[in-house]
């Protein structure tokens, strides 16, 4: 009985998205409401209805604090875009560089804005995709949609933040998972481009054929160094690293600045760079990383992970946007009142959607889901991990929180029915991963950052073929393996 009815919230909120009924907000609320009151109904006969509410009560300062390093982040990467609008703009030169372009727009989408999201996570990305999109001369819906391809390297996002505790979880190196999951992210960022040039094309940057084809060389290109990246170094810099090296031959290819030009280039991306060389330093620099991780870390609640303030991204990124913003004289006051209007939103619909994964958790929903599937006992059951990783990267918006509510499970069915658990393990983080692009989170970040919370369900409405990619390889990758 429990199998049966623990999809329902889930697919309430679905379908309230997929309706245009309801924006993600409203969507989380009814879906947070359902499997509460699933979750009574289900523990209520067997512990009592006040006992029973009792234990959904203590799940919620557990949810609450999952949620708060992702509101801190949103909160902080929308000030830091805000301190940045308020930087004094040097003149553009007359050849009008900032324009869009096929080759500009690629590297933007594909390279400059996954890297930062590397580097960054918490959908830092999509903020600086954003405003890059906006000097670009693209805004609206078309930035939001062109925006999205920022998380496509979400397996590797807060350097590979997710990949190490979806590893972790399957006893296997960090390496050989990274590896596994750039091999399924191959054909993925394949049927990306195909989704990428029709929302270039409404964006008014129309690819030519031979510009598509070589979209597909430096597209491939990408995927194989990410995948020797985990081959041969660290998965933390496997996504940051290439996006780098290939950030830059591109700009010296296409651009070829003259001196005026790259200085405008650099008091462009300055801001940006500092925030990347800090966020680096932090994470690669060995004792300065054990440094920061010692100081005054909170755990308040036992089981769930530490929050080390000062090696928080949040925390870096809030300090380099008060530096930017005193750079540029602009009020303090005034940036953090336009942050807190534009941040709430996103804020709630994290809370709201974190506090529902964590209720799915923690009262056996999730498994119940997994149960069922591992009673049909042969390896095709493993096909239902697909739709079940999409739905917990949409849920969580994290790589790491979706695993983390999913892998044990899976790996339970994949053991069950003779499957490599290496692979399951891949499949779990690139899907669960790429469909975060999706989640409520990033979407509600989006539309606050451009001030147009009303084109919530019009972004879905466009948007959601994105969900296909991530599914179909998954289901590709699990059926070969079924098969043989």
């Amino acid at each position: 009985m429990t199998a049966l009815v623990a999809p329902l919230p889930l697919l309430l909120v679905i379908a309230l998205l997929a309706s245009g009924r309801a924006g993600a907000l409203g969507a989380g609320l009814a879906g947070l409401g359902a499997t509460a009151a699933l979750a009574f109904l289900l523990a209520a006969p067997a512990a009592g209805g006040a006992a029973a509410i009792v234990a959904l009560a203590r799940e919620m300062p557990a949810g609450l604090w999952l949620a708060w390093p992702v509101v801190a982040i949103i909160v902080s990467g929308m000030f830091f875009h805000r301190a940045t609008l308020a930087r004094p703009r040097a003149p553009a030169p007359e050849a009008g560089p900032g324009q869009a372009t096929p080759r500009r727009l690629w590297s933007l989408c594909f390279l400059l804005a996954p890297f930062a999201e590397s580097v960054t996570g918490f959908g830092v990305g999509y903020v600086i995709a954003l405003a890059a999109l906006r000097a670009q001369g693209i805004g609206g819906l078309p930035a939001l949609l062109l925006g999205l391809f920022s998380q496509s390297l979400v397996p590797w996002g807060a350097l590979a933040a997710g990949t190490t505790v979806g590893a972790a979880l399957a006893a296997m190196p960090a390496a050989e998972l990274g590896f596994r999951t750039a091999l399924v992210q191959a054909p993925i960022h394949a049927l990306y481009l195909l989704l990428y040039w029709r929302f270039a094309r409404a964006a008014g940057v129309v690819v030519p054929t031979a510009g598509k084809l070589e979209d597909l060389a430096w597209t491939a290109l990408l995927i194989a160094l990410v995948a020797l990246a985990n081959r041969t170094a660290d998965p933390e810099i496997a996504g940051a690293a290439p996006c780098a090296l290939l950030l830059a031959l591109r700009y010296w290819r296409d651009e070829r600045p003259d001196r005026q030009r790259l200085a405008q280039a650099l008091h462009a991306v300055a801001p940006y760079a500092v925030l990347v060389a800090a966020l680096c330093a932090t994470r690669l620099i060995g004792p300065l990383r054990q440094g920061l991780l010692s100081i005054a870390p909170l755990t308040p609640l036992p089981d769930l992970p530490t929050f080390a303030p000062l090696y928080a991204p949040g925390t870096w990124v809030i300090g380099v946007g008060i530096g930017v913003a005193l750079a540029a004289r602009a009020s303090l006051a005034r940036l953090t009142v336009e942050t807190a209007r534009s941040a709430w939103r996103a804020c709630a619909v994290t809370v709201v959607f974190l506090l529902m994964a964590r209720l799915y958790q923690s009262t056996g929903l999730a498994d119940a889901i997994a149960g069922e599937l591992r009673a049909h006992g042969d390896a095709f059951a493993a096909l239902g991990v697909p739709p079940l990783a999409a739905l917990g990267g949409f849920l969580t918006g994290s790589a790491a929180a979706a695993s983390a509510m999913l892998m044990p499970m899976e790996l339970a069915l994949a053991r069950e029915v003779g499957m490599d658990a290496g692979w399951m393990a891949a499949v779990q983080t690139a899907v669960s991963a790429n469909l975060s692009m999706l989640s409520p989170m990033r979407v509600s970040m989006g539309t606050a950052i451009l001030g147009m919370a009303a084109a919530e369900r019009e972004l879905y409405r466009r948007a959601w073929p994105l969900a296909l990619p991530p599914i179909a390889a998954g289901t590709a990758v699990l059926s070969l393996l079924a098969l043989s």
